[in-house]
């Protein structure tokens, strides 16, 4: 029906009501009054981000110049889906919060509605009578207000719980940092010890070429037997096989690194080589104590330890939930048609509300949530023995990495002195190929040896500070990698 088809009331209801609906809408869509946005990090890198001197999250995923450790992790935290899921969550969860806090607001409804009728028959206002059809317009308004005055604590629970809620999904947006933090830094190193390894496979090679020539020259001068020159060359193609394998690793580590700082595997990225050697000062910290700090600190304990509690104020706001409700209640309506007076009417009460008999669901709803908090309990005190074995495993493998830097070294030292020695008795005629091709079969599983305890350590001690809860920019300040810039200093901004 066309609006000029309404009477004059009914079109004021009409626009009263069109009013509303728009302010709502537009309040609902442009704004947020419980400023539920300030609850969360303003960027999927959270307190990471916080304190840098430029604009969180704002570099590119690949800068013009190579990336050195620092700008691997800040594009990792900024880039990888993994931390923007856990922003988006934790976001939802600061929205439920909202929508708990709007439960102890009044809520104001309207309707509308037109018409136009045919009837039959029947009978004006009046009691005339009405002969064949008859066409008439039917218009009514009505708006309505509400208001919850008691509820015996449901609302309360509730909020409790959506704070619950979002505290834990702030913690395990934290863990999830952690663990990115974590993967950066591993793949950052293994690339480079990946990469080390092909120059030590390629040296290998090298080395074993020269003892292929050298059995050639022997076998030609007639020193040497020709199982001497098959011996040198099944080294020499065993050595090429070990190059190229480790060159496919490097390539592997590669792309594992642009995949953690979410870009595809195939991106060609440069990066700036971390320090030769790792620091390998002493550590000796008491296990009780580094067990008590993590748990102290470990955002996915703190974040089980949320839920917990949300599934606490869950029960209790199920237990309220079959306690009586006292409401507030308000209501206007129009009604009218052309056949007919207007009609108005006002309502204001309260209401009572008492739950008699619900076929035991409010029983078995209750037992459920009580079930739901054991669950949490027993979920939060896993968590807590994965901190503690955690924090087990990392001291004893930061403890014995530092032992295997040492003694790779050594090892390292050693079978390159065997080695040489062992060459130089070929070369003289005073050794045989077997000594040689075992003895530079040492260095090269030497040298790997090295390459992989020297590139652990770095990463063990990574892994020692997030299983403490306390991985940060900090760890990234070792020799050869460049100190995170701050607001001042050269390199601060960007």
């Amino acid at each position: 029906m066309h609006p000029r088809g309404l009477t004059r009331p009914a079109r004021f209801i009409a626009v009263k009501v069109l009013i509303v609906a728009a302010m709502g809408t537009v309040a609902a869509d442009a704004a947020d009054p419980f400023s539920t946005g300030a609850l969360t990090s303003g960027t999927q890198a959270g307190s990471y981000a916080a304190s840098a001197a430029m604009p969180p999250c704002a570099a590119d995923g690949v800068a013009q110049s190579p990336l050195s450790l620092w700008d691997v992790v800040d594009r990792a935290l900024c880039n990888n889906p993994q931390t923007r899921s856990a922003w988006a969550n934790a976001k939802a969860s600061a929205a439920q919060v909202g929508a708990a806090r709007s439960a102890y607001l009044p809520t104001l409804s309207a309707g509308v509605s037109a018409s136009r009728n045919r009837a039959d028959g029947g009978t004006r206002a009046g009691g005339a009578a009405l002969n064949g059809a008859t066409v008439y317009n039917a218009e009514s308004g009505s708006l309505a207000a509400g208001y919850l005055l008691y509820d015996f604590g449901v609302r309360d629970a509730n909020l409790e719980n959506s704070l619950q809620t979002l505290a834990a999904a702030n913690f395990t947006q934290d863990a999830t940092l952690q663990g990115v933090f974590l993967s950066a830094v591993q793949a950052y190193y293994q690339l480079f010890g990946a990469r080390a390894s092909v120059e030590a496979a390629a040296e290998a090679e090298r080395a074993s070429l020269e003892s292929l020539k050298a059995a050639a020259a022997r076998y030609d001068a007639g020193t040497a037997t020709p199982a001497d020159r098959l011996q040198a060359q099944t080294a020499h193609s065993q050595a090429t096989l070990n190059r190229i394998q480790a060159e496919g690793s490097a390539r592997n580590a590669e792309g594992a690194l642009a995949n953690v700082m979410g870009l595809d595997a195939n991106r060609p990225v440069s990066y700036v080589a971390p320090a030769s050697t790792a620091q390998n000062e002493q550590f000796d910290r008491n296990l009780e104590q580094l067990i008590s700090e993590a748990r102290r600190r470990r955002p996915d304990l703190a974040a089980a330890e949320a839920q917990v509690r949300a599934a606490e104020a869950n029960a209790r706001a199920v237990r309220s939930a079959g306690m009586p409700s006292l409401s507030l209640s308000a209501n206007a309506n129009y009604s009218g048609s052309s056949l007919s007076d207007p009609f108005h009417g006002q309502v204001v009460g309260i209401s009572l509300s008492i739950p008699i008999f619900t076929g035991f669901n409010s029983t078995y709803q209750i037992r459920a949530a009580q079930a739901r908090v054991e669950n949490q309990a027993a979920q939060r005190d896993s968590v807590n023995l994965q901190v503690a074995l955690d924090v087990w495993r990392a001291y004893n493998n930061l403890s014995t990495g530092m032992q295997a830097v040492r003694s790779s070294g050594d090892l390292l030292a050693s079978a390159a002195a065997s080695e040489r020695v062992a060459l130089g008795r070929y070369k003289a005629g005073a050794g045989s190929i077997i000594d040689l091709v075992t003895a530079q079969s040492a260095l090269a599983n030497a040298r790997q040896q090295n390459i992989q305890a020297v590139y652990s350590l770095f990463v063990f001690k990574a892994a020692l500070a997030q299983a403490l809860g306390r991985i940060d920019w900090d760890l990234l300040n070792e020799p050869g990698s460049r100190d995170r810039p701050r607001e001042g200093e050269p390199g601060g901004t960007r």
